[in-house]
């Protein structure tokens, strides 16, 4: 019978009238009974007889039957189910061969669990490929908690399971932790239904691996889910937090949390089931790439859950590990890292490397040495000649100073208790967010300059954000201090470049019919932009455009929208200028417009008017963050003005609160907090959200200054309050547009 459709089905109870063909046919129907009923099953005895050596008598019983039994001395006792349940089944053999049931005893003296069955390791079936994990979704996804919603292919899980003890595992935590954590989940779910948890028990019901992540997280993995790096420093280097952590970067390179996780072991099994329950929150999408530690545990897992994914091991957990475990090189330590570096950087092609790996082995007596072995095993997961066609986005560096990995280091020390990282998780959270949400507002309000009249630097000016500009800006005028020398020529071209910066020289090959080319310095790869080396080389080859295959999506400013750039990036760049032009002309607007209540009330209008507009002109199916026209309201703008001049007039000072009656501009509003004109601190404005209209739509208040201990607003500040109000609206513009 199928034990993937057997749970929640109903199996009779044994009774002495039952007869079976072998005793191996009596367990099977115990088992099958036992998954019904709900509980784990084992072979208790059997018994053969002297004379014809054939099985005559076996017991079977539930998987918490008789009491545990350790010495007190034991120095790693195992953990055992045994609680002295009395739960069994007791057959014997008759002389014509068949079997019956002898006693069964069907009280328990613990829970059953007939919707959790499937956990037990005597209900998994032994062949993963052989279950159907569909039908067993359907069958218990209605039974099933939500609690154990990403446990649906624990079949999977137990092919990785090779001792008992893997299994029994709990984590150690301190009295009361459990239940901040469990408060944490409720509270973050509260907040937002899409924050996502899931829990792992051992076999007596305690807790072995915890993950959750947050509605940004799941967020910020739908733009950014090119990379992603799965971080083990803190377990592995012995922090008392096992915390284990999903990052990876947004196009401002700033690190995103896309998961974090508490396990109690490194086995195969609970990176197996780290990875499914991940790739559950994420909707069963996989990250093109994931850097890891080298490590055979999380190698194995990947290839089972993430077959389509390029795994790869980040650079800095390899050198890092290289003083530790190559300590007999003493003091020849600096000539082994000359060598090394020369030749996992400097090897253009596989055959060079070969060549120069395997000399640098017999140079230092190294072939015996068991890592480094593993490391030419692994050579095509982290040796940069093996890495063409992939970015990581700056997530491998050579450093873990370097490294973005390092965003929850200043939060937690070694020493640090859960309940003090429970602690910190709501700062790290507000801390990201409140860097990203600057960093767009930097990107909205400001343009970097240009340094150099390279066609390239202008290219890029509006494309990529900020951050990324400046840093391609730094290999655009970096190529002033290269020299190339042309090596060959044909279809494909090579190219010596010369680096007078750092005196190296770099072999570029440029394909003029395919626009490939490829520099050994690597940066592209590893950054996700062209360096100053090709980029001397399309200058010299008549190229004055990166090629779009070069220009990712992820480090733009058309990051987070949902349509892909194209070949033609002027368009992206004239609709950059227009929502330029639109903000500079939104502030004169709203300066002119605060003169006097005629004129407010009047640009408010065509503001709204504008808007009412552009919703109608623009197909809504492209603006996935807008609702249709039909859901668009603008208020009647004079009787709105009036009212709230009214309620003004009522108070003891000047108040202009829109919380209950608040223009609803048809956009939801992405930037959130305070905003600070070049006033100084008069012009202070607090935008607090005030809730959400049914529609989908943000209300904004505006409060008095002098509510939160400001000095009152004079007239300059209610015209810059007017221009951030302008300025929002064309925000809320400039998200149509890409």
């Amino acid at each position: 019978m199928d034990s993937s459709v057997v749970v929640g089905s109903s199996i009779s109870e044994p009774h002495h009238e039952m007869e079976f063909e072998s005793h191996e046919a009596a367990y099977a129907f115990y088992k099958e009974y036992a998954k019904s009923a709900g509980f784990g099953t084992a072979k208790l005895s059997s018994r053969r007889s002297r004379a014809s050596k054939e099985f005559i008598d076996a017991k079977f019983s539930c998987i918490r039957y008789g009491n545990k039994q350790q010495s007190d001395d034991a120095i790693n006792p195992r953990p055992s189910p045994k609680i002295g349940c009395k739960a069994s089944m007791h057959v014997k053999r008759r002389q014509d061969g068949k079997w019956y049931v002898y006693s069964f005893v069907k009280e328990h003296n613990h829970e059953l669990l007939p919707a959790q069955a499937h956990f037990f390791r005597s209900h998994r079936s032994s062949d993963p490929l052989g279950n159907d994990v569909r039908v067993r979704r359907r069958k218990s996804s209605n039974a099933v908690s939500k609690l154990f919603s990403a446990y649906q292919n624990v079949d999977c899980l137990e092919n990785f399971v090779k001792h008992q003890h893997d299994k029994g595992r709990s984590l150690v935590l301190e009295a009361g932790h459990a239940q901040l954590l469990l408060e944490l989940f409720m509270h973050m779910q509260e907040e937002n239904p899409k924050f996502f948890y899931a829990v792992d028990l051992n076999e007596e019901h305690r807790l072995r691996n915890v993950f959750w992540v947050d509605a940004k997280g799941l967020e910020d993995f739908t733009y950014f889910s090119d990379v992603v790096s799965f971080d083990t420093t803190y377990f592995t280097s012995k922090y008392k937090i096992p915390l284990v952590l999903f990052l990876g970067v947004n196009h401002h390179i700033q690190p995103t949390l896309l998961g974090c996780a508490l396990i109690a072991d490194e086995t195969i099994f609970t990176y197996a089931w780290l990875l499914q329950t991940w790739l559950i929150a994420m909707g069963e999408r996989a990250p093109q790439v994931l850097l890891t530690d080298q490590n055979d545990a999380i190698k194995a897992a990947v290839a089972t859950f993430l077959p389509g994914t390029r795994h790869c091991f980040c650079l800095w957990h390899i050198l890092e590990k290289i003083p530790k475990q190559l300590q007999i090189l003493g003091a020849w330590h600096d000539s082994f890292m000359e060598k090394f570096n020369k030749c996992i950087y400097k090897s253009w092609n596989e055959e060079q490397f070969e060549k120069r790996w395997w000399k640098l082995v017999d140079s230092f007596s190294l072939g015996d040495v068991e890592w480094v072995r593993s490391l030419y095993d692994d050579r095509t997961y982290w040796v940069p000649t093996f890495m063409k066609d992939i970015s990581f986005a700056g997530l491998s560096t050579s450093s873990r100073s370097e490294c973005l990995n390092s965003l929850v280091d200043k939060y937690i020390h070694v020493d640090s208790s859960l309940r003090e990282f429970i602690e910190q998780y709501r700062v790290i959270l507000e801390d990201r967010h409140e860097e990203e949400a600057k960093a767009n507002f930097d990107a909205w309000h400001e343009t970097p300059d240009l340094k150099s009249p390279s066609p390239f630097e202008k290219q890029m000016l509006l494309v990529y954000t900020h951050e990324i500009f400046r840093k391609f800006q730094v290999e655009v005028l970096g190529a002033a201090a290269c020299h190339l020398k042309k090596e060959s020529d044909g279809v494909t071209t090579a190219y010596t470049v010369k680096d007078f910066e750092n005196n190296q020289n770099y072999l570029v090959e440029w394909n003029t019919s395919s626009s490939d080319i490829c520099c050994s310095c690597r940066l592209f790869e590893y950054k996700g932009y062209l360096c100053r080396h090709a980029i001397v080389v399309l200058q010299m080859s008549g190229v004055f455009s990166i090629p779009p295959k070069y220009i990712l999506k992820r480090w733009t400013n058309a990051a987070m929208s949902r349509h892909p750039i194209g070949e033609k990036l002027e368009e992206v760049q004239s609709k950059v200028r227009r929502f330029n032009d639109l903000c500079r002309r939104a502030i004169i607007l709203g300066e002119e417009g605060s003169l006097s209540e005629e004129s407010y009330y009047m640009a408010l209008g065509a503001i709204s008017e504008a808007l009412k507009q552009c919703v109608n002109f623009s197909n809504p199916v492209e603006n996935g963050m807008r609702p249709d026209s039909s859901g668009t309201h603008v208020c009647n703008v004079e009787e709105e003005y009036r009212s709230i001049i009214t309620s003004n007039n009522k108070a003891p000072g000047p108040k202009l609160n829109m919380g209950k009656k608040a223009v609803r501009t048809g956009v939801a509003c992405r930037n959130q907090g305070s905003i600070e004109n070049s006033g100084g601190d008069k012009g202070k404005v607090s935008l607090v959200e005030a809730g959400s209209g049914k529609d989908g739509f943000q209300h904004m208040e505006l409060t008095d200054p002098r509510s939160q201990g400001v000095m009152p607003m004079q007239f300059h500040n209610v015209r810059g309050q007017v221009a951030i109000e302008c300025e929002r609206v064309c925000a809320n513009l400039s998200i149509l547009i890409f």
